[in-house]
């Protein structure tokens, strides 16, 4: 109608009898009437959705204005007939907002709510909000955050908008905003000199509370970590700092608390196939390595590996037979005290050979760097327990190179920086946030806790690990130095290390075939969202997004080749599957079988009491146990190990998105696939894992967790 659009449609009826006013006094009563009926007020359903989660709801009053492209409404109060209950956990909630005229597409809404009087402040998590326009169309605002203070927050309707897709004055506002406030709580901090940057927080509960965890998570892993000894029957034990005098003592404390795989590792754990499948299958598989040359500072000669002559290490070399297992990274470091007593932590080299029968099997052991008269070369013929001893020091150097470098470093601490990062610089209408967004659940709490329970002065790894304090620090730094962008994306890791056709390397078969579904699923939503190489360089958000985790994820050292910034699709669609995969499906890989693997302490010593053996014939069943660490070690270690091995409740699988944040069709439609394709590869894994002896289940999508979350 004329009268919409005219300046003085507001406040119509209190002037339409004064002289001056928009309707003519010739006007008659009956007239009047029928006018003033088609200057109505314009509805609209607005419905909230409370979280179906604890203590989402709230009793505090809720306002909410409606933005358009042609106006705004009233903040209004939304008050009902259902009062307080309206927004209770679970609660679906409608309303009517008037507004005087159409207010054209909806760019966002604002939200906010106020505590009643005598009432305290609330916490309420909205989910989303639904409005319903008088045409007949609805706009969805995803939400999915807490709401804990009195302030305004703005949600974007749902549609992605690139930076300069976003042409409203209002929505452009509001993205400003948005990041203005991210930065002032997403600060940088640097946590120790020459490892990558963390989030700044004086602790989980002043972390924003969008990343905090929920309190099924809070409780559930409070419980954990605070009943582990409990819970494995180890209470009693935590304080006890004698050595172990037998096996069966072990023996019976690991039968607490056991899975299959653990069972089987302590029957087969002196076993030399089954530690070399380790290399393959373990809880670190991306040590090994194909052997183009003997390392000059390994001197393993034919007659040491083959002492009837019937091959030659050249031969077999050229091969492709013989593999290494380098742990230079632990060389020289300063090693822990524990009760007392100084620790010791070799650097190993390890020559593996893939036999006939396709097993891959330890030929030589060296377990210092240089090459010395008091540094023996360990070999299968040697006798028993100097071959079981020297095994023993490879798998416990294989615990702190796994800890801090597969699981810690490559996964918690640069999946943090992806998620602190895209949080920073892209906000929650972009596409790159909603596809990203599900991959950082939890993951800056979860290391917020481990840096103080895991790797603080006090943590349990500083306090019981032979690579704990200094040492710790040492190795991170030299881990950092050595990742590489190539390092991190499977495809290329596989053919860089030259194990293409290892057999029985599941992790490598599991980890391809998981790459490729992610790969496909982001190649097509973000070709969606950008249809060539200049729209790429043109987003300064994603831009900013890679610059700043090239400078405090990988410090600037352009010697990563990690992106500095981006330059077309392509490059861009491969980094965002290296960040996706990198915080689930590696994570799983080195997370989820540590109690697996770990649990009979022997396999996996976290330190060891001696120094190693400087000549061969001495060792002995005492000798073994001498080393191995104290009772209260080990059953710490457990303890710490079934922690993080441990599921929560709340759980949610790779490519599951119980938060709906993309509406368009096409990219929704990407998600089916991409969750069909999931299933369809964990159907396989069951099927290949019923034969056989020992199953590698962690990269079945449906035991990847989205994130890193624990």
């Amino acid at each position: 109608m004329l009268l919409h659009s005219t300046p003085c449609a507001s406040g119509l009826l209190e002037r339409s009898c004064q002289p001056g006013s928009c309707i003519p006094a010739v006007f008659s009563k009956k007239n009047r009437f029928h006018l003033l009926l088609e200057i109505k007020m314009v509805n609209y359903k607005v419905t909230l959705f409370t979280g179906d989660r604890a203590f989402a709801g709230t009793f505090n009053n809720v306002f909410i204005k409606l933005v358009g492209t042609k106006g705004e409404s009233e903040r209004k109060w939304l008050e009902g007939f259902r009062g307080a209950s309206a927004f209770i956990q679970g609660a679906v909630s409608s309303f009517t907002v008037a507004a005087p005229t159409s207010l054209g597409e909806l760019v966002l809404v604002e939200v906010d709510k106020k505590a009643l009087p005598l009432f305290p402040e609330d916490s309420w998590f909205l989910t989303k909000v639904e409005v319903k326009s008088p045409d007949g169309d609805t706009f969805t605002f995803p939400v999915h955050r807490w709401i804990s203070d009195s302030s305004v927050h703005r949600f974007r309707e749902a549609r992605a908008l690139r930076i300069f897709d976003d042409q409203h004055h209002l929505g452009r506002y509001s993205r400003e905003q948005e990041l203005k406030e991210r930065e002032e709580d997403y600060g940088w901090h640097v946590y120790a000199e020459g490892l990558p940057h963390c989030i700044k927080a004086d602790g989980p509960t002043s972390l924003p509370c969008e990343v905090q965890f929920s309190f099924t998570k809070t409780t559930e892993f409070a419980y954990t970590a605070s009943s582990g000894l409990a819970e494995l029957k180890l209470k009693g034990l935590d304080g006890c700092k004698k050595g172990w005098t037998n096996i069966d003592d072990i023996d019976r404390v690991f039968c607490c608390k056991q899975t299959d795989i653990a069972d089987y590792v302590q029957e087969h754990w002196k076993e030399d196939s089954f530690f070399g499948m380790q290399f393959l299958n373990g809880v670190n598989p991306i040590l090994i390595r194909r052997c183009t040359e003997l390392p000059r500072n390994f001197p393993v000669t034919d007659c040491m590996v083959f002492p009837r002559g019937q091959m030659s290490l050249a031969e077999e070399i050229k091969k492709g037979n013989i593999f290494l297992c380098d742990y230079k990274h632990l060389d020289g470091v300063k090693t822990n005290t524990i009760n007392g007593k100084k620790q010791y932590l070799m650097a190993p080299l390890v020559l593996l050979q893939k036999t006939a029968d396709e097993k891959l099997m330890p030929i030589a052991i060296q377990l210092k760097q240089a090459p010395a008269e008091d540094n023996p070369i360990f070999l299968p013929t040697d006798p028993e327990y100097d071959w079981l001893l020297a095994k023993i020091f490879v798998r416990s150097a294989d615990f702190s190179e796994h800890q801090l470098n597969a699981h810690l470093l490559r996964t918690h601490l640069l999946a943090e920086v992806f998620a602190a990062s895209l949080l920073r610089n892209v906000p929650m209408v972009h596409p790159l946030y909603k596809l990203l967004i599900p991959h950082t659940r939890y993951t800056l709490q979860i290391n917020f806790l481990a840096r103080n329970l895991l790797i603080s002065e006090n943590g349990s790894f500083t306090q019981f690990a032979a690579s704990g304090g200094e040492g710790m620090m040492t190795i991170l730094g030299r881990s950092l130095s050595a990742v590489t962008y190539t390092s991190l994306c499977i495809p290329d890791d596989i053919t860089e290390r030259g194990v293409q056709d290892v057999p029985n390397y599941f992790y490598r078969d599991d980890g391809l075939r998981l790459w490729e579904i992610i790969y496909r699923f982001v190649k097509g939503v973000i070709e969606y969202y950008y249809k060539n190489d200049k729209e790429v360089q043109q987003d300064t958000e994603i831009q900013k997004w890679i610059s700043d985790i090239f400078e405090h994820g990988f410090l600037s050292q352009a010697c990563t080749g990690v992106p500095q910034s981006f330059t077309s699709v392509a490059q861009l669609v491969k980094f965002v599957t290296m960040v996706i995969f990198t915080g689930s499906a590696q994570h799983a890989a080195v997370n989820s079988g540590q109690y697996d693997y770990g649990g009979w302490m022997p396999n996996t010593p976290l330190s060891l009491k001696r120094p190693p053996p400087t000549k061969k014939g001495e060792a002995s069943e005492d000798t073994l146990l001498e080393n191995l660490p104290d009772v209260s070690v080990t059953v710490q270690g457990m303890a710490t190990l079934w922690l993080l091995s441990k599921q929560s409740s709340d759980f949610v699988p790779l490519g599951k998105y119980p938060e709906q944040h993309f509406t368009e069709e096409t990219p929704c439609e990407f998600i089916k696939n991409f969750q069909a394709e999931l299933e369809d590869l964990s159907r396989r894994i069951k099927a290949r894992n019923t034969n056989l002896e020992v199953p590698y289940k962690y990269l079945d999508p449906e035991e990847v967790e989205n994130s890193v979350a624990i």
